[in-house]
């Protein structure tokens, strides 16, 4: 009888795939975090190198300059990049699952032609949803776009907008006509260099701080027609839809946090000693490792299946819920008892604990609170 090759037992060239990110981020990405997290600044030289390496064109087709690469292999990329450093992980991931994928879903074949290869050499992308009156509550927004005869104006401000600080390319939902709801949303390609647009205010984040986040203000910001991505009114479908394959990416950058923190702890118990030997000959400190590592598993099993799920084009919305909901619960406690394993040194700055520690907080808020992935996996249950 033959058996399907096992979940985490990857095909020859995504284990290859895996190998080279987990090696660029051990061995380039690794040496500036703690720098990176207390100046708030994802190097510059990293990004080129991330280009470079295909990173952030993971699934652009090749003629487009892109790796021609698919989606399981960056939700791989964001697990290993976040590994090591989870700001480093969400930049890849804004890049490829919400972005690109747009693009090559929605985007007529002259918008592809005009962006793809830019995206794929050197012009990171972002992408503008949330606003001040709209978090969960994702297309209750008030960004306003009107047409003139040169294309459209845009008026509005967007909050919370990761990538915004470098980004060159904005993915940029607004409304047509506020009182028709969801369907006045509609999608937008914004360059940076177009008159009236303007990226305002960094935050000052407790975690991911390397990862910019920042409010986009709109002043009569002026869209050529030919932007509008998709068709009028239908810009929510772009939404829903992108953030739905997006949510795995976090799960994939969550189970990565929690197996960097995993990694972390178990090194330091092995060379930490108390009463003459090792911490990690302690039953107490084997019961917490083993019981983080299962939970580490069970979060790349889920991951893993939505994946799969997506990129066979099957139906994945509740795996995609679950995976993220449960990926970012595990990590924030696996991040915690890491710090615990730690003792008093995972509280200050020279370890990586309280790092992972602060950046698995925002893996229950962005792209879905975990109350509303487990609403949509009780609708999906009970449907």
């Amino acid at each position: 009888m033959d058996y399907q090759q096992p979940l985490t037992v990857l095909p020859e060239d995504e284990e290859l795939f895996r190998q080279e990110v987990r090696k660029f981020a051990r061995q380039r990405i690794a040496p500036h975090v703690r720098e990176m997290d207390e100046k708030s600044h994802f190097r510059e030289e990293l990004l080129r190198e991330m280009f470079d390496l295909g990173l952030m064109g993971i699934e652009i087709p090749e003629e487009h300059g892109g790796q021609g690469g698919t989606f399981f292999e960056s939700v791989l990329a964001v697990e290993e990049l976040s590994a090591v450093d989870p700001s480093a992980g969400v930049i890849c991931d804004v890049q490829n699952t919400l972005v690109i994928n747009a693009l090559l879903r929605w985007a007529t074949a002259a918008q592809k032609k005009q962006y793809l290869p830019r995206i794929a050499r050197d012009t990171l992308c972002s992408y503008a949803l949330s606003e001040a009156g709209s978090g969960s509550d994702a297309f209750a927004l008030q960004t306003l776009a009107k047409s003139d005869a040169s294309g459209w104006i845009l008026n509005g401000r967007k909050l919370w907008i990761t990538n915004a600080q470098e980004a060159g390319l904005f993915l940029l939902f607004a409304t047509v006509d506020p009182e028709a709801g969801y369907k006045g949303i509609t999608c937008f390609l914004v360059e940076r260099g177009f008159p009236g647009f303007a990226v305002g205010r960094k935050e000052d984040k407790l975690g991911i701080r390397a990862s910019s986040t920042c409010e986009v203000i709109l002043d009569n910001c002026r869209v050529p027609a030919a932007n509008m991505i998709g068709e009028l009114g239908k810009g929510y479908k772009i939404a829903i839809e992108t953030l739905n394959e997006g949510r795995i990416a976090i799960a994939g950058q969550m189970t990565g946090l929690a197996r960097g923190a995993l990694d972390a702890a178990s090194a330091y118990a092995k060379q930490r000693k108390q009463f003459g030997k090792p911490i990690s000959e302690f039953q107490a400190v084997q019961l917490e490792l083993a019981g983080m590592a299962t939970e580490v598993e069970a979060a790349r099993l889920l991951t893993y299946n939505a994946a799969r799920l997506r990129q066979t084009r099957r139906p994945f919305l509740k795996e995609a819920a679950m995976a993220k909901y449960y990926a970012s619960t595990i990590a924030e406690t696996v991040a915690s008892r890491a710090v615990e394993i730690f003792g008093g040194v995972g509280f200050t700055k020279d370890y990586p604990a309280e790092k992972f520690y602060r950046d698995a907080k925002i893996g229950r808020i962005y792209e879905g609170t975990s109350n509303m992935q487990r609403i949509t996996i009780a609708k999906q249950l009970l449907s």
